[in-house]
């Protein structure tokens, strides 16, 4: 495959996964094939997830239990950027901006570390979407589209995303316009990305965090500014639709996690 016509990936995999309870280590490396409990056992999240994305260079963003994560993955070629704090999943881009500076590739995907389904083919869909857009959501229709961020999508274009803490006060004819629910998994033009990102990095969020038991605040940076940077720059944003809402699920807490396993039980 030429260089320049080759995926470059990002795995997000930073994050501490607080509400995984009774377990410390990080999601990522959770087991879809469980043994002596759920949280021992084979086939680690982030492998079955590197595997399913397209060739090309990759690289996964660390933090927490660091070490763990590139013991898992030793064997792979894989680069290794370091989110110093955990600042949101804008922070996490911009600790992987080395990474996607050196990058001759054109494309790139961004998925999380805690989201083991994603199919080859849909990961296609999104890059294929790029031939008409700089920055490309992977949506879904839940059955309950409560908690999740949605769309707000004008002239096939995605112009916002809004959490839920923001649209659930929307008026009720409002709230039913929003359908489309944010992965968290997107497809982005190289060249259209790093640009944007030094605008990210120009407007962080200050948010109240509690940080071992003192309350401070902290400048946090999300990725889903972009779909709001990108248009007024000129650039177009899009979306492509999952047609299953096991594929996007992110392994949250246990009962998500025995789901998975369950899933992939029957699957293999």
């Amino acid at each position: 495959m030429d260089r320049k016509n080759r995926t470059a990936s990002i795995v997000l995999a930073a994050g501490r996964g607080s509400r995984m309870k009774n377990y410390g280590g990080t999601k990522t490396l959770l087991p879809l094939i469980p043994e002596t409990s759920p949280y021992s056992g084979k086939r680690p999240i982030i492998l079955h997830i590197i595997e399913n994305l397209p060739p090309g260079p990759k690289a996964v963003v660390v933090n927490h239990k660091k070490e763990d994560i590139r013991e898992a993955t030793q064997h792979l070629d894989i680069t290794y950027c370091e989110q110093p704090i955990l600042n949101g999943t804008g922070g996490a881009l911009l600790a992987a901006m080395p990474f996607l500076k050196t990058l001759d590739c054109k494309n790139l995907l961004i998925t999380m570390g805690d989201v083991p389904f994603v199919a080859p083919e849909t990961y296609a869909s999104l890059l294929g979407a790029l031939e008409t857009h700089d920055l490309v959501v992977l949506g879904f229709l839940p059955e309950d589209k409560k908690q999740y961020g949605v769309l707000e999508i004008r002239d096939n274009q995605v112009r916002k995303i809004v959490e839920w803490k923001y649209w659930k006060n929307y008026p009720e004819e409002k709230q039913q316009a929003l359908q489309v629910c944010n992965s968290g998994i997107y497809a982005a033009r190289k060249g259209s990305l790093l640009h944007s990102l030094t605008v990210l990095a120009s407007k962080p969020h200050v948010v109240k965090k509690e940080i071992n038991g003192v309350v401070c605040n902290q400048e946090e940076f999300f990725i889903t500014d972009l779909v709001e940077y990108l248009p007024r720059e000129g650039r177009s944003v899009g979306y492509i639709i999952s047609n299953d809402e096991k594929e996007v699920m992110g392994i949250d807490d246990l009962s998500a996690l025995l789901k998975a396993q369950k899933i992939y039980q029957q699957r293999s």
